[in-house]
């Protein structure tokens, strides 16, 4: 045994010998045959080496340097292996250098900055953008390899910090990562550390400060179903500075409080308003008392007369364009759009507070517990004596004080001369977010069914639908009903949609579908399933461990109501049993009957919102197995043969 760990010890020795000897272009430590095992299990990419330098010189200047390897193991890591540096007024690239190595560590090919592409950052709804990407691809297929790149950039502006995120997605293994976050020594910075209990290794000379964070050997994470984002189960490091600036302005960011005062400063004194304009705010509101009723008509006001562009020009992209310019042009962004709103009501004597928040309907909520720029968009909140409205300036078609899944259930930083503060948006739960739906059908001899379906959806159910209604022609919402219905072969007849705007918005739907074979016919007997629409489609898989706890996000009720239609001559053979389901993800049920010629059928379900630990699990998974199976329950029907008038035979 011991002389087989000196013949190794010889082996490895010799190939870091023949690394260091080996010619300057190549690095044969990116060799596969250097990688753990337990890496690339689960792995398409695994991290072989990772430097962030962050060099605080003074607050509005820094130097960062991003040096990092990734090898890529097969067809799905190739999303991976290009380089994307955005880069503006704030931040300047200085240097980029890239290399490709084959499976062995040699080197294939290299670039400098002379060959990366530089294109404009402008992304189609920006009418101006000094945002630039500098982007380059090996397009190298013979897999594995590693592709090695190195950036340096000069901050002109240090209101942000880069996070340390190194295990950033599913799939993706970690050798090794690390940060090193530089400033003088009498500044005061601040991180927080999340999924990650060690602390940052630290050093002091020549009246400067440099913190060190590292990883070593993270294999990768497959996220397990209904588990929490990347950002809530992987290490993550965030900074945040304390005194900054950017283009002159000066803020500071040890408090939400601060930044507030920052966001304040920038939009402050912006809310002049044409004479024009100023006397239609008057002329809309003459005369109507509720206040609510105000702020719908403004805000319509503004969907009528202005639209959304993105202008990102310098500091512009943190400070909102002043109301005369969106009421002389008619166009802004979300912070333009959010202040001119602003200023409306102001003029209607209707107080209103800015805020920005991060908006995305998948977006995970910002960190609140560690105050730094988590933002990406701006809206308008109108406190209420009993109730705050909150409104989207960005969108011309949504509903007066409706935030729905791109801005709801989160925190917002809303701002006045007094600073910030977190403030929750609102929280679409089961009463607000619902499905209801009638279904009258007939079923035909053949195993047709024809259906006239009445769905009222509201909240978030009615989003998708309301986005085609908004966005498409007749024409596509006709392709869409034809591809999304749950039918092998089906026909839509006919299709309406009514929109009701209101706090709550609802959208009323009727169809006219004809579904061939829905009903299999086997001898005598006639086998349908009485739940038409509504089936869920989610059967889960215990996991033998659970890692990770179960996120459940956007709840919900969906309730039918379905009358069926019977050719004569038929009853029933077998029935399913009436189903109810209580658990701590929600409540389902669902009962079926026979009256007459007709099956009446009905099915609620109400989903929960919420995080339960990963104990949980199996009970989530028998749930959703019930439910699964109760959706499926067929009746099974045969003929009647002494039922009066009928013909023996089927």
């Amino acid at each position: 045994m011991k002389s087989y760990r000196m013949k190794l010890l010889t082996i490895l020795l010799g190939f870091l010998f023949i690394a260091h000897e080996s010619e300057a272009n190549d690095n044969l430590l990116y060799s596969v045959m250097f990688l753990p095992k337990e890496l690339v299990k689960d792995a398409n990419t695994v991290r072989r080496m990772e430097a962030y330098e962050f060099n605080l010189k003074k607050p509005g200047e820094a130097v960062f340097k991003h040096r990092y390897a990734l090898t890529i193991l097969n067809a799905a890591g190739d999303r991976y292996s290009n380089l994307v540096v955005y880069y503006d007024k704030f931040f300047e690239i200085k240097d980029i250098s890239g290399t490709l190595y084959d499976a062995s560590g040699k080197q294939l090919k290299k670039v400098r900055n002379k060959d990366i592409q530089d294109h404009s950052g402008v992304d189609g709804i920006s009418l101006m953008d000094d945002n630039r990407v500098k982007v380059h691809d090996f397009y190298h297929k013979d897999y594995p390899y590693t592709v090695e790149y190195e950036v340096e950039v000069k901050y002109n502006g240090t209101m942000f910090y880069p996070e340390w995120f190194p295990q950033s997605r599913e799939y993706l293994a970690v050798q090794q990562s690390s940060y090193t976050f530089t400033c003088p020594e009498e500044y005061d910075f601040r991180y927080k550390a999340y999924q990650f209990a060690s602390e940052p290794a630290v050093k002091r000379e020549k009246g400067l400060k440099s913190y060190t964070w590292e990883v070593k050997n993270l294999p990768a994470i497959s996220r397990e179903p209904f588990s929490p984002g990347m950002r809530q189960i992987a290490p993550l490091v965030l900074f945040g500075p304390t005194a900054f600036e950017m283009q002159n302005y000066k803020g500071n960011m040890s408090t939400w409080q601060d930044l507030g005062k920052f966001i304040y400063t920038l939009k402050e004194g912006r809310d002049q308003l044409p004479d024009i304009v100023k006397q239609k705010v008057q002329q809309l509101t003459a005369g109507v008392s509720d206040t609510y009723e105000k702020v719908r008509l403004l805000y319509e006001y503004l969907q009528a007369n202005t639209r959304y562009i993105s202008i990102q020009l310098g500091i512009g992209g943190w400070q909102p364009f002043d109301a005369k310019y969106v009421a002389d042009r008619k166009y802004g962004d979300c912070k333009a759009l959010t202040n001119y709103m602003y200023s409306l009501l102001k003029e209607a004597g209707i107080p209103s507070l800015y805020a920005v928040i991060g908006a995305g309907r998948y977006r995970e909520d910002i960190f609140t517990d560690f105050p730094s720029s988590q933002f990406n968009h701006a809206v308008l909140c109108v406190p209420m004596p009993k109730d705050t409205i909150w409104l989207e300036c960005t969108d011309q078609f949504e509903a007066c004080g409706y935030m729905g899944s791109f801005t709801g259930n989160r925190h917002a930083l809303v701002v006045d001369e007094k600073g910030g503060k977190l403030v929750k948006t609102p929280v679409y739960g089961v009463d607000d977010n619902k499905q209801i739906r009638i279904i009258h059908a007939k079923l035909e001899m053949d195993g047709t069914i024809e259906l006239d379906v009445k769905t009222r959806y509201t909240g978030t159910q009615q989003e998708r639908i309301k986005a085609l209604i908004d966005h498409s022609t007749k024409e596509n919402l006709k392709e869409y009903l034809d591809e999304e219905l749950d039918f092998p072969t089906y026909e839509v007849a006919d299709f309406k949609h009514k929109e009701t705007k209101k706090r709550i918005p609802e959208i009323e739907e009727s169809l006219k579908v004809s579904v061939r074979s829905y009903a299999s016919i086997t001898g005598k007997r006639l086998f349908l399933v009485p739940n038409i629409m509504s089936r869920d489609g989610r059967k889960l898989s215990a996991d033998n461990v659970r890692k990770y706890p179960v996120e459940l996000r956007g709840a919900y009720t969906d309730i039918d109501t379905i009358v069926i239609a019977l050719p004569a001559g038929f009853k029933a053979e077998s029935m399913p049993k009436a189903t109810k389901i209580t658990s701590r993800f929600g409540e389902y049920q669902n009962d079926v009957s026979i009256e007459g010629n007709e099956i009446k059928y009905y099915r609620k379900i109400v989903s929960n919102e919420g995080r339960y630990s990963a104990e949980h699990y199996k009970e989530l998974v028998d749930f959703q197995s019930a439910i699964y199976k109760a959706d499926r329950n067929r009746i099974v029907l045969v003929k009647d043969e002494n039922a009066a008038g009928e013909k023996r035979g089927f």
